[in-house]
């Protein structure tokens, strides 16, 4: 956790867990102010520190005409003001090594999506940027093969790593949670997170459109602190259904107070064992 207290300029209280979250896409600035306001009022109240997340671009997707971004360059500018405005970190996914340099002029976290984490290019070109890597763990691996990942990443001259559980496949169609990974990865040596939205998706689906289970995103989130993650990412979006991707599975931002509330008094008791 060191190497992220530079990231945080707002005052926060040092034992609380952090926060990334913030909408899947990047679909009008509007939504994003919105998002980043409600939240970052939110985490001043609890005094947990809070990472704005959004995708520039999204470049994984089931169907050819699903929703991808509103561009590049426009998104990252989008994400570089509500860092200044909120005066919060931003982080964005990269998916290939060419974009790890470009994203990096405009956020403060690089994000390596799940199915990429292996990919050698990728790791070491963001980690040649010097910004913090949030490396999440592939829906295929152990936790205990993560440690390849961290070993690139530092054999780079970078150790400023995170690394996120996001799920393991369970059949064609769902994910499930082991819970084993948190503290395993723990032992690598870097804060983990654990991603409470994607780990609810249900991909895959005939429909084109990746389905999801977001009754259980307090579920995962609070056996997440009690197995000791460091950090949480929650998607979130003022009304889900009208989302242009991951609304299956993200989290209506009217109930993240509420869920934030009862995980700080849980990290409150599990930091007393």
């Amino acid at each position: 956790m060191k190497h992220l207290k530079s990231l945080f300029k707002e005052q926060y209280n040092p034992e609380n867990f952090f926060l990334i979250a913030g909408p899947c896409v990047i679909e009008e600035e509007e939504i994003l102010m919105e998002v980043a306001e409600k939240v970052t009022t939110i985490c001043k109240k609890l005094a947990i520190p809070y990472i704005f997340k959004a995708s520039y671009r999204k470049a994984n997707r089931t169907s050819v005409h699903s929703f991808t971004g509103i561009g590049d360059v426009e998104g990252l500018e989008l994400l570089q003001k509500i860092g200044k405005t909120f005066n919060v970190p931003v982080t964005s996914d990269i998916h290939s090594a060419a974009e790890a340099a470009m994203a990096a002029a405009y956020v403060d976290v690089l994000q390596i999506p799940a199915f990429l984490c292996r990919q050698t290019d990728i790791l070491l070109a963001a980690a040649e940027t010097g910004k913090v890597v949030n490396v999440k763990k592939g829906q295929f691996l152990s936790g205990e093969s993560m440690k390849f990942a961290v070993e690139k990443i530092k054999g780079a001259g970078n150790d400023h790593i995170i690394l996120t559980e996001r799920g393991t496949t369970f059949g064609y169609q769902d994910l499930v949670v082991d819970y084993r990974n948190i503290p395993i990865m723990k032992h690598l040596g870097e804060p983990v997170v654990m991603d409470c939205t994607h780990s609810l998706q249900q991909p895959n689906q005939t429909s084109g459109v990746t389905g999801g289970n977001p009754q259980m995103i307090s579920t995962i989130a609070r056996a997440a602190i009690a197995t000791g993650a460091d950090g949480l990412f929650i998607e979130t979006h003022p009304d889900p259904s009208k989302a242009k991707s991951d609304g299956a599975n993200m989290l209506r931002l009217d109930l993240l107070e509420p869920l934030l509330e009862q995980l700080v008094e849980i990290r409150q008791v599990v930091r007393k064992f």
